[in-house]
């Protein structure tokens, strides 16, 4: 508790020698994916890119933690299709083993074929390979942000977060990992975890190891959305179902990801709102600290001095969630 209080202490008297936020300035996004282990990614991606059409956020980079060539390829072909060509891709190397956790709808999308036998969609880089690892990624682009100003979206494995926080002072700052974050991010906002029972949730427990570090050395504040919040928000895919426009690359990689029609839950897409548009559509636990433990499994314990919250809904918000992201995914 007195690291926790030593930290809190840091950052209250960085942010006040850091001097007044533009609050009406988009707000700046690190999104961090394991695209192509479950689809809620590429709908948490989809509402990221429209709210950078409303001017809501500012999206600085993609960071992929599911290893291959398929995660950043369709990442690719999403930010071309977007308007958002040349966009960072942070890659990850020796990575979580997940490439038989379910059917990589990313892979599916990029092998897809037009009737001219041409890719179906369109790309804007050829060399995959050449993408620098994620933590040095995240180093050039948070040295250059403003303090206190970026918040990170992990919906993934925490891999690329710890090896951040271990990286050593290189060409792009003096700082480590650790004060590299604490002076650039302003908050942490994942997807993971379960605080409803003892039950090991899937990003937590695919890379165990990193979690655990993540929660115990990250010095900024962080806020989870856990697996119950997006389990009981299923995203209807009646939607995708009726789509008849032209080849679009979420509605494909929805088709792709199990046999229509299905509702897929809103894992992915709760942590983007929150991060968004802040607590009003969530209620939230008061402070304290998460664990995770050598079984997967997480806890929460109370206290005023921490840095943690995790994020809780009633029914009644829950529809009113569900409603919305219905609004804000768009095709």
């Amino acid at each position: 508790m007195k690291t926790n209080l030593a930290i809190y202490t840091l950052l209250l008297a960085l942010t006040l020698c850091a001097g007044p936020v533009d609050a009406k300035a988009p707000q700046r996004i690190i999104f961090e994916t394991d695209m192509g282990n479950d689809v809620d990614d590429a709908l948490a991606l989809d509402m990221i890119y429209h709210y950078q059409a409303a001017h809501k956020v500012k999206l600085l980079s993609v960071m992929v933690n599911k290893p291959g060539i398929y995660p950043v390829e369709y990442i690719d072909i999403l930010n071309t299709y977007y308007g958002h060509e040349g966009l960072p891709i942070g890659k990850i190397s020796n990575g979580a083993n997940c490439e038989t956790d379910g059917v990589n709808y990313a892979k599916a999308v990029c092998m897809m074929k037009g009737a001219d036998g041409k890719p179906l969609f369109k790309r804007s880089m050829s060399n995959y390979a050449s993408l620098i690892e994620a933590p040095r990624l995240y180093r050039r682009i948070l040295a250059k942000q403003p303090d206190h100003s970026v918040t990170i979206i992990s919906t993934g494995f925490s891999t690329n977060l710890a090896r951040l926080l271990q990286t050593k002072a290189d060409s792009y700052s003096k700082l480590n990992g650790r004060q590299l974050v604490a002076r650039k991010v302003s908050r942490l906002v994942i997807m993971g975890g379960n605080f409803s029972n003892s039950n090991p949730e899937y990003n937590i427990l695919r890379d165990i190891p990193s979690a655990q570090y993540v929660f115990q050395h990250w010095p900024t504040r962080l806020v989870t959305s856990p697996f119950d919040v997006g389990e009981h928000i299923k995203y209807p895919g009646r939607i995708i179902a009726s789509y008849s426009g032209k080849p679009q690359p979420v509605i494909e990689g929805y088709k792709a990801y199990l046999k229509m029609p299905y509702d897929r839950p809103s894992w992915d897409m709760t942590a983007v709102l929150y991060a968004v548009e802040g607590g009003k559509w969530f209620g939230i636990s008061g402070h304290g600290t998460i664990t995770a433990k050598d079984n997967g499994s997480t806890t929460f314990l109370p206290s005023s001095k921490g840095l943690h919250q995790y994020l809780t809904t009633t029914d009644e918000q829950r529809k009113a969630i569900l409603n919305h992201l219905i609004t804000l995914i768009k095709f």
